[in-house]
């Protein structure tokens, strides 16, 4: 009896020990700087649950946001695709919304959600997301133009998904509609997805530029992320949003103005303005120092992103012992050896950013002012 009394308590205690040390956050979570004059959120708008044709339940989505230490969530069920309406027929396209806006784990953690759905139809409409809406039911219309209309009477943030998915355009090339074009210019169509799901369109990220749309980075989540991506090696596709500061207010305000990147694994696309200071403040100086007696310059270069990121160098100056493109893996450090072939006080670190987009082809040159120690 004394040993099972022992036992007993051993149990609580370790169950003590487990609630006072619990966490959500998963062994890998996300994690990007902010840039000057802005916060960095990383966001999700684009995920779906058994209230549409996901595979799980709308909680499953927040506690795997927590995981991967996202900001920012929106589940965006099917509003005229509903194939599980014979087990779950509830009629509210609400739902799922309502299931998680409440949950304690998400604000305990501070974990933003937004309201969202997707307008889904054949093409030339094709499908979009409208976020920050009010009433989903209410964009459950017969006339695709009147949906939309309704997203925008409630001041959504609309943007086309996967416009480069084969179903719609089997040529794999994103083809702007008549349709589409009138909803730009209505203002009613903010944003198109350059990256969804393991896909990514530079046909997209030109049309972005061309019609300033803002540019998107979604999971598309149906089954579990953890099968879908981490298992895999990778990261969800997410949205980092610079906003001017963590609220649903400040992100939409984002949105709307076309502050984002677009980010999967090493794989950054986005206007330069908001790419380049992003890539700028992930790479950070930690050292800069001559080796002894010799005009070779050894810098540290320190990744505090999640994305494994490739440069090349565009100095003058060429490299002692490594090739001019190198890899600087997530949350790694890198040491270069510049041959200056003078002492220097002060180097203009020049390097170009192979993985990440500016625009189709386009690829940013970074550079950074590195004091000699």
């Amino acid at each position: 009896m004394k040993k099972i009394t022992v036992f007993l308590f051993t149990l609580c205690g370790l169950a003590l020990i487990n609630a006072q040390t619990h966490t959500h956050i998963s062994a890998q979570p996300l994690s990007y700087p902010n840039i000057e004059g802005y916060v960095t959120l990383k966001a999700d708008l684009h995920q779906h649950t058994v209230f549409s044709d996901g595979n799980v339940w709308p909680t499953i989505r927040v506690l795997e946001a927590l995981r991967e230490n996202l900001d920012l969530i929106s589940l965006t069920e099917h509003l005229e695709y509903q194939p599980h309406s014979a087990d779950i027929p509830h009629p509210d396209r609400n739902r799922s919304y309502e299931l998680i806006k409440a949950m304690e784990e998400a604000q305990e953690h501070g974990l933003l959600i937004a309201h969202g759905s997707e307008i889904t139809r054949s093409e030339p409409v094709g499908h979009s997301n409208a976020i920050f809406i009010t009433d989903a039911n209410q964009l459950i219309q017969d006339k695709p133009a009147d949906a939309f209309a309704q997203a925008k009477k409630q001041n959504a943030f609309t943007f086309w998904n996967h416009p480069a998915w084969h179903a719609q355009s089997p040529q794999g090339i994103p083809i702007l509609s008549d349709f589409q074009k009138e909803r730009i210019k209505k203002g009613e169509l903010h944003g198109i997805e350059v990256i969804n799901s393991v896909d990514y369109a530079q046909e997209a990220l030109a049309l972005a530029l061309e019609h300033n749309l803002t540019v998107m980075g979604t999971s598309d989540i149906h089954g579990l992320i953890d099968w879908d991506y981490t298992e895999k090696g990778n990261h969800r596709p997410i949205t980092l949003i610079f906003a001017k500061e963590k609220s649903l207010s400040s992100a939409k305000e984002a949105l709307f103005a076309g502050r984002t990147v677009a980010v999967y694994n090493d794989l950054l696309v986005g206007r330069e303005t908001y790419l380049k200071p992003l890539l700028e403040a992930s790479i950070e100086v930690t050292k800069a120092a001559y080796m002894p007696d010799t005009q070779v310059l050894e810098i540290e270069l320190q990744n505090n992103s999640s994305s494994d990121l490739i440069f090349e160098n565009q100095m003058e100056y060429t490299f002692y012992d490594s090739s001019p493109v190198f890899e600087i893996a997530a949350g790694t450090t890198k040491k270069l050896l510049v041959k200056t072939l003078e002492i220097k006080d002060k180097l203009n670190l020049k390097l170009k950013a192979l993985g990440c987009f500016t625009a189709p082809k386009a690829q940013p040159v970074l550079e950074w002012e590195v004091k000699v120690e």
